[in-house]
């Protein structure tokens, strides 16, 4: 399994329940969606995953480290295997294209000469070689969100998350994203998408998790949005 829990909760210091019991495992290759209504427990379940946030309680696995054992210093290795995309791309404005999928490998102490030949098959890959020397603010909103699904998986992570990674965007850079996502997917790397995105869920027919007030309320393989 690269993610499994055990009855896990999450009870934040205000008495707040944002999990409560959640079971599930999620195999290394497969592609879900995360679903539920705001408020449903969908960032939380995310952040740990990289832990941002912990547990409360309960068992968790993430590509090999088992949270029951785990030292806080040793949260960077958990995280160099795992890459996250957000709503909000959170690219640096003062760098390039290429710049921006550098940076991930220069903080990992990367050699010049792999950074060099990893930025240049990611630029293919999103479609955006022609662009290596452009600033985000010259990009528009799927473009951007490209270039930060590149640097998303320049140390080639087993996992990538992406968290409403069509939420700013209209409905054909959506497919766009999605279908990127799913080459990505064909590759090997599990993706893991939390998302409001109702008719690419329906459209791109995967696996559904759906939350609903903290709590698991559907596990189903080639799931819609709405339950039926």
């Amino acid at each position: 399994m690269l993610i499994e829990m055990q009855h896990v909760f999450k009870t934040y210091k205000n008495g707040v329940v944002a999990l409560s019991d959640i079971t599930l495992s999620i195999d290394k290759g497969e592609f879900v969606y995360l679903i539920g209504p705001s408020g449903a427990g969908k960032s939380t379940w995310i952040k740990l995953l990289y832990r941002e946030e912990l547990p409360s309680k309960g068992k968790m696995l993430v590509n090999g480290f088992d949270f029951s054992r785990f030292k806080s210093r040793h949260t960077h290795r958990l995280r160099r295997t795992i890459g996250v995309v957000f709503q909000d791309y959170r690219l640096i404005e003062r760098l390039t294209v290429e710049e921006n999928i550098a940076f991930a490998m220069e903080v990992v102490e990367a050699p010049a000469r792999d950074i060099r030949r990893r930025v240049n098959e990611l630029l293919y890959l999103v479609g955006l070689k022609a662009h290596a020397k452009r600033f985000p603010r010259e990009l528009s909103g799927g473009e951007q969100q490209r270039v930060a699904i590149a640097r998303a998986l320049a140390n080639k992570p087993e996992l990538l998350i992406a968290d409403e990674p069509t939420g700013n965007l209209d409905y054909e850079n959506s497919l766009q994203i999605i279908k990127l996502l799913e080459e990505i997917n064909l590759q090997g790397t599990t993706v893991v998408m939390a998302t409001h995105d109702r008719d690419i869920v329906n459209r791109f027919r995967r696996r559904v998790l759906e939350l609903s007030e903290g709590r698991l309320l559907r596990d189903e393989a080639k799931g819609v949005y709405d339950r039926q």
